[in-house]
């Protein structure tokens, strides 16, 4: 999707967790391995984007993790969403910067699908090993890909 606004654009980022492993993708566009993620459109919340974008790169039905939620309502006049576990704000280019939220979230499937619309060199499911070890992952990447292993992962 292109930039919605001139200066800021808010995205959103998913870990997928199914069993003891998390989903990252290589971009070919950032030659970098990353979550699955993209921009939040004018007619969605971040919530609805975070599992949109899954579905559309990788085919899967995810269940955002909701720890973090202090409460559940939802009417026709207030929604308390999943806040995200993590937020930044990073440099796209001298004049457009990113505002990403960080979210969690479970598969009950490792059956990816890839449609190729994405910029993309390849998925892996990785295990806590994996990431620990690999020498092509930043080191924000490996952080919040344990962090999401951590908190739905067995944890053995």
């Amino acid at each position: 999707m292109p930039h919605i606004n001139e200066l800021i654009d808010y995205c959103v980022e998913t870990f997928v967790v199914f069993e003891d492993k998390v989903l990252l993708r290589y971009h070919d566009k950032y030659d970098m391995w990353l979550s699955v993620g993209g921009h939040i459109e004018l007619d969605e919340n971040p919530n609805e984007a975070a599992v949109r974008e899954v579905k559309e790169e990788v085919g899967l039905d995810v269940e955002l993790c909701d720890k973090l939620l202090p409460f559940k309502r939802k009417d026709e006049e207030y929604e308390e969403l999943i806040p995200p576990f993590f937020l930044k704000i990073h440099k796209i280019s001298d004049t457009h910067r990113h505002i990403g939220m960080t979210y969690f979230a479970k598969s009950n499937s490792d059956q990816v699908i890839d449609v190729g619309r994405e910029k993309s060199g390849g998925w892996k499911w990785m295990t806590k090993e994996d990431i620990e070890n690999a020498t092509d992952i930043d080191e924000e990447i490996k952080f919040y890909a344990l962090r999401a292993l951590e908190e739905l992962g067995s944890g053995e």
